[in-house]
């Protein structure tokens, strides 16, 4: 069975001296559901639910840049613990869909 694939455009602003300036935009994709995964995160305690989304985005793009850049030598210590991180998180959460 095929993923849906799911699409998401980030735009940063910068917000400075009362005025907003594009500092950077992207396309993200994959087949998580982004959103679900932020309202499953709220449960982990964060201090504020702005954190939550900020999790679920650090690790989903974290994971992106390392399955994206696995020969990299900057992630050959970090690969693993971050994996077994995600593995953890994963397992108090899901993810949302049916990837293993």
């Amino acid at each position: 069975m095929e993923k849906e694939k799911r699409s998401y455009y980030v735009n940063m602003v910068e917000a400075k001296d009362g005025k907003m300036a594009e500092v950077l935009n992207f396309n993200f994709g994959g087949h998580h559901d982004i959103a679900a995964m932020v309202e499953r995160a709220k449960s982990l305690g964060f201090a504020k639910d702005k954190h939550a989304k900020e999790f679920v985005l650090a690790m989903r793009f974290m994971h992106h840049v390392i399955k994206k850049n696995s020969d990299n030598a900057l992630f050959a210590e970090f690969a693993p613990q971050f994996e077994a991180f995600k593995k953890s998180v994963k397992e108090q959460l899901g993810c949302g869909c049916d990837c293993k």
